[in-house]
């Protein structure tokens, strides 16, 4: 069975930076793709950036150049460093993987953009 735990959720000022991470407990073996998704209250949930596991990235239109996913080598982390923040970026932002046969999402955690 496999957990994920994201972490880094808070309230920051327009503009600011955050960086959430999320890690993969458990048995993962073979190609997969981690992701961050997120959804605001009302609104339904969105992609916002996936990696595979051989490194390939895509982002959300609403995000390219000021997010970025990274996943380093040897561990099942996962990264969302995000830049120039913006109210409408205020959500729950969920960490998923995924496997060819399955899927895992973690609890959410909560970023809130406002002065």
């Amino acid at each position: 069975q496999v957990h994920l735990v994201e972490s880094g959720g808070t309230l920051v000022q327009p503009g600011g930076s955050l960086t959430l991470s999320c890690t993969a407990s458990g048995s993962i073996l073979g190609f997969n793709v981690m992701g961050w998704y997120r959804q605001a209250p009302g609104k339904e949930r969105e992609r916002v950036a996936t990696i595979t596991s051989t490194r390939t990235s895509v982002y959300a239109d609403f995000v390219k150049g000021r997010f970025t996913i990274s996943r380093p080598y040897a561990d099942n982390t996962v990264y969302l460093q995000m830049n120039n923040l913006k109210p409408e970026d205020t959500a729950v932002y969920y960490c998923k993987l995924q496997t060819p046969d399955d899927e895992w999402w973690g609890q959410g955690t909560q970023v809130t953009v406002s002065s």
